[in-house]
């Protein structure tokens, strides 16, 4: 019997072993060769790693890996709140006495980090080139990644769900005849017209958005574009990024190259450069928001469908509530992109109040639905009143008996919040997103309108009265704002002067519920007091989760919202005896110093005060820039020197760069 039991424990150790220790869990050596030539010896040890290319950033982040990227450039974005994600600096210029701090055991790097690759060629790190020429490339460093980070299984999920998306595209386009293809060019450059070359992976997007890209003959990531051969190709459509479109007005407006079909159309789109510039996890999201912008007139044909429209999924959603008989997130395939939909069914049809539709009665279904990009300007040709009954009809809810918001903010990144006191509770759902709709009202223009950007849900477990009702939205309007406001979110159409109030399409809805009777929401009430907690925590996660914008992100960052891109501003400058891009690598070092970065952000408050008047004189802010550059000197500097003179960079923050600037001179 002992002996049984002894071969029991032995065979369960060893089954326990292997459960644990097969598949990633065991360290396997793997070898590869990156995109500079060179072999690579690993193991799937999950390494601490430093980034120094975006799109590898943004694949171990997607492979839930991101916590073993130590470091990593301004211009990625963090893996999560509150990321132990250090910054080593910009995509052009790092620290490398920051990356050696870090002590990673694998750096990754581009074609465009020579520096750094001669810099650790003796020392221990593994340098590594995962950049990205082609969409190939990019599945291959998916699958690299995931085999280095032990995510072999994840990494091979995220490129086979790439490659559906790519696939349902490609069926899309197929429906477009051949004579209604159009010529599509990436804009790039400042002082002169460039688009990437023909073995680029961007005009490999633009070919898999159903776009005719140029064919120069020409290879890289970036050539450069004549007169003559832009006339030729004429372009129906032209896109860019960031400042792209600014930019390109200013050199497209000249004799021989206005005189094309997307100028004259007015088709110069725009799209984020964290989608338009890498390929990684996104690239087919972004060949389908080109090609919904390109062919939406043709995407919203019934007969041009694939797929059939209607729910594919569905997943439920806790709500502890009363009034509330179940609360789940729909996915639907309409127009044939996946759409997300918060739907709540009411215990009992009761009132409603919405900023988007108003007061009504007899609602049995109140909810907020997700449209993603390629079928924006679907709905935007549609109208909402027609885009709601299509929706809904795909959706089969009722409308006469609903209530829905509508938002381009991804379901995924909604929202709940819930807060309570004594018998007394209340639930914020809220989607947002800030990056490109953000106004303060009494400054910025309006222009047109359309549904939902920040999206807020209130719910209860009282009877709210139509007085009490409508003072929620008070209540909640106050609350995001303040949120907005504690997180320096920047107005999308006055950046530098302005902090944002909200976004210019935001809706709340208000839902009237069961239980005692109130007649009160106001700042003064408790119901009110919930309700302002709720959405004001509800707006902050909303934004971090869509925008992955938190209110402790970095200085570069902040600056760069306000439409101050440090590699821009110095680009080209005239410095005197002292190179532009020396100049910027040293603002940029200043800039990782914490005491530094606080002096600037120590001018973004003093300057935002003295724009709105509450700042009446600047001598002492003065003073404060003069011994700044002082110290960063090391002696007097003297009458300090304005080096940005003709830029539109406010005052306080110009004078701050000054000193930075005169200190690194001097």
């Amino acid at each position: 019997m002992r002996l049984y039991l002894a071969f029991a424990v032995c065979f369960s150790t060893l089954a326990l072993f292997l459960s644990v220790f097969s598949g990633s869990g065991i360290c396997e050596e793997f070898t590869f060769t990156d995109n500079a030539g060179k072999e690579v010896h690993l193991e799937d040890k999950s390494p601490r790693a430093v980034s120094l290319v975006p799109s590898v950033t943004e694949i171990v982040n997607a492979l839930n890996s991101g916590e073993r990227i130590r470091g990593r450039t301004y211009h990625s974005s963090p893996c999560c709140k509150n990321s132990s994600q250090k910054i080593v600096g910009g995509f052009y210029h790092c620290s490398l006495d920051r990356i050696e701090e870090l002590n990673p055991e694998v750096i990754f790097v581009s074609g465009a980090h020579n520096r750094v690759r001669e810099y650790f060629s003796s020392r221990d790190p593994a340098v590594i080139d995962l950049s990205t020429a082609t969409i190939r490339d990019s599945f291959r460093n998916i699958k690299i990644l995931g085999r280095m980070f032990g995510k072999k299984e994840k990494s091979s999920k995220i490129v086979q769900g790439i490659r559906k998306k790519f696939s349902l595209l490609r069926k899309k386009v197929d429906r477009i005849p051949q004579e209604k293809k159009k010529r599509v060019i990436r804009f790039m450059g400042r002082d002169s017209v460039m688009t990437p070359g023909k073995d680029s992976f961007q005009n490999q997007l633009i070919c898999r958005a159903g776009g005719i890209p140029p064919d120069l003959d020409k290879k890289g990531q970036v050539v450069p574009v004549g007169k003559q051969k832009w006339q030729e190709f004429n372009p129906q459509v032209i896109y860019g990024c960031g400042d792209d479109r600014k930019a390109g007005m200013e050199l497209l407006s000249r004799p021989g190259w206005k005189e094309v079909d997307a100028l004259e159309d007015k088709r110069f789109f725009t799209f984020p450069c964290s989608l338009t510039c890498r390929a990684a996890t996104h690239s087919a999201d972004f060949a389908s928001w080109l090609s919904g912008r390109i062919y939406a007139k043709e995407f919203a044909k019934e007969k041009n469908l694939v797929l059939e429209e209607g729910i594919v999924d569905k997943s439920p959603l806790d709500l502890d509530l009363s009034c509330v008989a179940g609360a789940e997130i729909l996915d639907s395939r309409i127009y044939d992109f996946l759409h997300k939909t918060l739907k709540i069914e009411l215990s009992e049809p009761m009132q409603a109040v919405s900023t988007l539709q108003g007061q009504r009665k007899n609602i049995k279904y109140v909810g907020n639905h997700y449209t993603p990009p390629p079928c924006w300007p679907i709905t935007h040709r549609k109208g909402l009143n027609d885009s709601r009954k299509h929706i809904l009809n795909a959706l089969d809810i009722p409308g006469e008996t609903s209530s829905f918001l509508f938002t381009g903010a991804n379901m995924d990144n909604l929202a709940v919040k819930k807060r309570e006191y004594k018998g007394l509770a209340v639930y914020a759902l809220v989607t947002a997103g800030v990056e490109s709709n953000a106004v303060r009202m009494s400054r910025d223009s309006g222009g047109y309108y359309e549904p939902g950007t920040i999206n807020i849900i209130l719910i209860s477990n009282m009877r709210l009265s139509s007085r009490a009702m409508s003072r929620a939205i008070i209540s909640a309007t106050e609350a995001k704002t303040a949120a907005l406001s504690d997180m320096d979110i920047r107005s999308s159409y006055s950046p530098g002067e302005n902090q944002a109030t909200g976004t210019g399409t935001d809706n709340v809805l208000v839902v009237q519920g069961t239980g005692p009777a109130l007649d009160n929401a106001g700042g003064h009430s408790k119901l009110g007091e919930l309700m302002a907690k709720a959405v004001h925590a509800g707006v902050k996660q909303a934004i971090w989760k869509q925008n992955k914008l938190s209110d402790s992100r970095n200085i570069f960052q902040r600056l760069k919202e306000r439409g101050i891109d440090l590699f821009a501003l110095f680009s080209g400058m005239d410095c005197g005896s002292k190179d532009s891009g020396y100049l910027y690598e040293k603002v940029e070092r200043l800039l990782l110093n914490p005491e530094y970065a606080g002096f600037m952000q120590t001018a973004l408050a003093v300057g935002r005060d003295y724009r709105d008047g509450l700042i009446m004189d600047l001598t002492g802010f003065r003073e404060m820039c003069r011994k700044t550059a002082d110290k960063i000197a090391g002696q007097k500097t003297g009458e300090p020197a304005n080096w940005f003179q003709g830029s539109d960079i406010p005052k306080v923050e110009k004078m701050a760069l000054n000193a930075l600037v005169n200190g690194i001179i001097k």
